[in-house]
């Protein structure tokens, strides 16, 4: 998995490090060749190198603080929904259809499921699970769930469908979602 900018921002802060020691060492050569060099020279030397040290401290704290780096908001979006959609969804079938926005073919998966419940062929436990994941799929798709339906999805839905519910609102676009929900699916077939 990608690193999100975390080693690269590790990377940086070691960079900037060294640079501040390697300037450090310039104002200490600087001082020590100080009888060698013109006044106008040793001055200008000296500016630039302070200059330099400057940026590169303000650089050093932003870093430290946690103003800069290299893990942007939406790589940090992403490992939230990444893990709220595994957390959620234990289904591929249905994380497919949530990411291609086919309502229709989740309300048939719905359906032949019930009948599976009635004849016998699908376990209870298992049927719960999937319905409250179609459930929520669909009411993330738009659609409108019955009044039954949204009971049982409220009776049985869980901590990471509730998680995963918090997590998609709270990125506003159902696009990056939908995205991000193809790109797992692509993942699991590899």
């Amino acid at each position: 998995m990608a690193s999100r900018g975390t080693t690269e921002t590790g990377k940086l802060k070691q960079n900037l490090e060294e640079q501040l020691d390697r300037l450090m060492q310039q104002l200490q050569d600087l001082e020590e060749c100080r009888e060698e060099l013109d006044a106008d020279e040793y001055e200008e030397t000296k500016k630039e190198t302070l200059e330099q040290l400057s940026e590169i401290n303000d650089s050093l704290k932003k870093i430290m603080s946690g103003d800069m780096t290299l893990v942007d908001e939406l790589s940090g979006m992403q490992l939230a929904i990444q893990a709220a959609i595994s957390q959620a969804f234990k289904t591929p079938e249905v994380i497919r259809m949530f990411a291609k926005k086919q309502p229709r073919q989740l309300r048939t998966r719905l359906a032949e499921m019930d009948r599976d419940l009635m004849v016998g062929k699908l376990e209870r436990d298992l049927h719960t699970q999937q319905k409250v994941e179609i459930l929520t799929a669909l009411r993330k798709l738009g659609e409108k769930l019955t009044p039954d339906e949204e009971m049982f999805l409220s009776t049985n839905a869980g901590a990471a469908l509730n998680q995963f519910e918090k997590v998609s609102t709270d990125l506003g676009s159902g696009d990056k979602v939908f995205a991000l929900a193809s790109f797992e699916v692509e993942k699991a077939k590899q």
